[in-house]
């Protein structure tokens, strides 16, 4: 009787012990759902080269580079700025942008800096803003934000402004400021 006793005991505790290991963990359950999170790469003291039919055209660089690789919005972001250099045809130095702040979406070509925007020619043209769009198709840089230009003889004031890429050719919106006129004949 007692090796009866024995088996039955046996047998409620394995089945005690089999309801335990049968417990589900609601957080590994919810670590098993949970959405992948979205792939971050990182790049520092990187320097990124766009050319055009083999000529460099354009020369990104900067202390950091978070290169969000989601499917749907690809975008390469500068968190703790960016320095751009824009390049002539014969690889001359035109003039260069920097900012405390960028991203670019990868899938729309625009880049997007703000925060301390500073663009400085070799003609010693200087424009000051807080932020500048900057569309690769259509190589347009522009803003609706206020701006400041400086050159040599002159400061001009003005909301908004537009430019090609190379910044040859501008356009400043609502401008005041000291401006230099020469007449002609």
């Amino acid at each position: 009787m007692n090796l009866t006793i024995f088996f039955k005991l046996l047998f409620l505790g394995s089945c005690l012990l089999s309801f335990q290991a049968c417990k589900n963990d609601l957080q590994a359950v919810r670590d098993l759902t949970r959405e992948p999170q979205a792939q971050v790469e990182e790049v520092y003291d990187f320097n990124m080269l766009y050319s055009d039919s083999a000529i460099v055209r354009v020369r990104i660089s900067g202390p950091v580079m978070l290169r969000h690789a989601e499917q749907k919005a690809p975008q390469q972001e500068f968190p703790q700025g960016v320095l751009v250099e824009f390049f002539d045809i014969s690889g001359d130095v035109t003039s260069r942008l920097s900012s405390r702040y960028a991203i670019r979406d990868e899938e729309a070509k625009k880049v997007f800096v703000r925060d301390s925007v500073v663009w400085e020619s070799v003609n010693n043209e200087k424009l000051e803003t807080s932020e500048l769009t900057w569309d690769e198709r259509t190589e347009r840089i522009y803003t609706n934000k206020f701006v400041t230009i400086r050159r040599p003889n002159e400061i001009i004031y003005g909301n908004g402004f537009e430019s090609n890429q190379e910044f040859t050719r501008s356009r400043i919106r609502a401008i005041e400021g000291k401006i230099q006129v020469t007449e002609t004949d």
